[in-house]
């Protein structure tokens, strides 16, 4: 029998999916004791019934252990064993609630390291890239305004612009950091549940973040406010390529404080 992954899923042995819920503190949850005489939890032995002064709580009697308080209230926790504690609110997948958003992940990415990861991947294509293709279109001269000169500046940042392209949607795809991620233990999630982007949301947010550079003028500045977006976006600190792709990037050190 085949034991490959289900498309669509996340791997089960990727360390930084979300891992499930743990009980309350406390002991176990209420209802878990074992039964006893195969009879059901929570329910009180009949009586003799009303006529031989039984206990029934339909005559009377007190009401089954576990059952509603006289006053008709359910009991503590009633249809939701975590109540409105960390978990609810989950953004990883925990029980709905007005809690908080950031319950359950890893702590989010230091800004600066986010940006120092951004400098070392340019470095790391934009280099050699733009070393072969002024080898291959003669020497560029950035400071011209002659339309040769300008032809040439378009062709090598557009080449160079193609390699960051292709090399941030392989790299995020495949494992969820890029080179300059590695350096600073930082890395790329699913905002859903914590695990590697799809091959779908990588390379939509690859795209949103390198492809508006093509228009001229509009999209550097389109660039510029992506990039600024995550120092004052809340909860998540995302940029407008995350929110595209439905991403949020968080730390590799788990031990780490989450950053403010």
């Amino acid at each position: 029998m085949s034991t490959d992954q289900p498309p669509g899923e996340p791997p089960e042995n990727d360390p930084f999916l979300k891992k499930p819920q743990e009980p309350p503190a406390g002991g176990a949850p209420r209802n878990s004791s074992p039964r006893e005489n195969g009879a059901p939890r929570n329910h009180a032995p009949r009586g003799n019934g009303a006529g031989a002064g039984g206990t029934g709580a339909g005559e009377g009697g007190t009401p089954p252990p576990g059952g509603p308080p006289p006053g008709g209230t359910p009991p503590p926790y009633a249809g939701d064993p975590y109540g409105s504690g960390p978990y609810a609110g989950d953004p990883y997948g925990g029980q709905p609630g007005p809690a908080d958003p950031l319950a359950g992940m890893p702590p989010l990415a230091n800004r600066g390291r986010r940006l120092v990861a951004r400098i070392i991947d340019a470095i790391i294509i934009g280099v050699p890239v733009s070393v072969i293709m002024t080898l291959i279109v003669g020497g560029v001269d950035y400071f011209s305004t002659d339309s040769v000169e300008a032809g040439r500046q378009s062709t090598v940042s557009g080449v160079t612009m193609l390699a960051y392209l292709i090399y941030d949607g392989l790299m995020i795809s495949s494992r969820g950091q890029t080179l300059g991620k590695m350096a600073m233990k930082i890395r790329v999630a699913m905002l859903s549940n914590g695990s590697t982007p799809t091959a779908q949301a990588s390379w939509i947010r690859a795209a949103v973040y390198t492809l508006p550079e093509i228009v001229p003028c509009c999209g550097f500045i389109f660039w510029l406010v992506n990039v600024l977006w995550c120092t004052w976006d809340q909860p998540y600190h995302q940029c407008l390529h995350d929110k595209a792709a439905k991403t949020v990037v968080v730390s590799t050190e788990t031990g780490g404080a989450r950053s403010a």
